[in-house]
């Protein structure tokens, strides 16, 4: 379906005293719906308009179908910390719909499935109800597909709303979806459907509006776990040996992808290995191997994987074998909440072994920290040993 889009002054009406650039949006879903694909979208069609943003999940360790909440800080000083206001709410998961809502500050504005009727839960609030379920069966004819893209419709609302620039929101997509026309075309489409349906039927009553600044030039979008692989790029790693876990598999699948693009010789041959191993254990016997040939190795891992290296790494502290190893840490005492996240394992890896063991501990307190002591680790580990 393709949408002609006439975007209007009128499209806005004055609404009071205007709040820009300077306000959180609050995504509310059911994880597995690819609303992480719209988040993402919508996040970085900001940052493309010079706004400073951030995102950050916050959900409990859950499966398919569970709530899942994710927030968009739009600053135009570059915080980037969590609000505890919430300027925009978008609700989609009937679930939570009403506690959502029940917790907003009041003047926020709230988009929603027009089918909860949530504008007779409060009088202080901006609502904007939206047949989410009955557009997708008009935008999107494969129905394999509607579950998965109906969050795209919220990207068209969220930006007609909010005066955000289509042509950024379409460049957005293009990333997300590189190398994919059809899903391109399909998200695209249900975006537009989302925004011409909310240019005809919304009228704006909120304060909250985005324009274009010149605050993001030079800067990417990137997490703790993808700065810290850049980190290691640029430190020399050239063997990683991991095994996958929550919180910390990005980290590693981001170090693969950026060595496959940058790390090879003048012939196109990678100059790296990276092994999956079959757990934890052998993860950090690879890693020794390697650091005792004389490579620069890593591993990452979290809380309950780190316990199971435990040997191997008391075997390379008193065998003086340099290694890095990365814990993404998990809040809670056994294998924990993976999708929260603490400093709970500080003690246990700075004394990680069966005796007089006192590692090295380089504790990073921003993103780009991450990358910056990412680099240091390694030097500290061959310094140190």
């Amino acid at each position: 379906m393709s949408v002609v889009l006439e975007e209007k002054a009128s499209s806005h009406p004055p609404t009071g005293p205007a709040i820009v650039n300077d306000f959180s949006i609050h995504v509310a879903t059911a994880n597995g719906s690819g609303s992480q694909s719209s988040n993402n979208i919508l996040m970085r069609s900001i940052f493309q308009m010079g706004i400073p943003v951030s995102g950050k999940n916050l959900f409990p360790s859950n499966i398919q179908g569970l709530p899942t909440w994710f927030t968009i800080r739009a600053s135009k000083e570059g915080f980037i910390a969590r609000r505890r206001d919430v300027g925009v709410l978008i609700t989609m998961n009937p679930e939570t719909a009403h506690e959502d809502v029940r917790t907003v500050h009041p003047g926020a504005a709230v988009i929603y499935e027009e089918g909860l009727k949530l504008d007779g839960l409060r009088t202080d609030l901006h609502f904007y109800p939206v047949p989410f379920s009955k557009l997708v069966l008009e935008l999107v004819q494969d129905g394999k597909l509607r579950r998965l893209v109906v969050n795209m419709i919220y990207v068209g609302v969220a930006a007609w709303l909010l005066q955000i620039d289509m042509d950024e929101i379409h460049k957005a997509v293009s990333k997300q979806f590189k190398g994919k026309e059809k899903a391109i075309e399909i998200n695209w489409g249900a975006i537009q459907g989302g925004w011409a349906w909310a240019e005809k039927n919304l009228k704006k009553s909120d304060p909250f509006r985005l324009e274009r600044m010149n605050k993001t030039a030079g800067k990417i979008i990137v997490d703790g776990n993808a700065a810290a692989a850049i980190g290691c790029m640029m430190a020399g790693a050239n063997v990683v040996a991991w095994y996958p876990i929550t919180p910390s598999s990005s980290l590693a699948e981001s170090l693969i992808d950026y060595c496959r693009e940058y790390r090879k010789d003048e012939k196109g041959k990678p100059t790296f290995a990276i092994v999956q191993a079959e757990d934890e254990l052998a993860a950090a016997g690879m890693v020794l191997g390697a650091g005792w040939a004389g490579a620069r190795a890593m591993t990452t891992t979290s809380g309950p994987g780190i316990s199971l290296m435990a040997e191997f790494v008391g075997l390379g502290y008193y065998a003086e074998i340099p290694a890095v190893i990365f814990d993404v840490q998990r809040v809670g005492p056994s294998t924990g909440l993976p999708t929260r996240t603490m400093q709970g394992d500080i003690l246990s890896t700075y004394r990680l072994s069966h005796g007089d063991a006192n590692h090295i501990l380089v504790i990073p307190g921003s993103v780009e920290e991450c990358y910056a002591l990412s680099g240091d680790a390694f030097d500290l580990a061959e310094r140190f040993q």
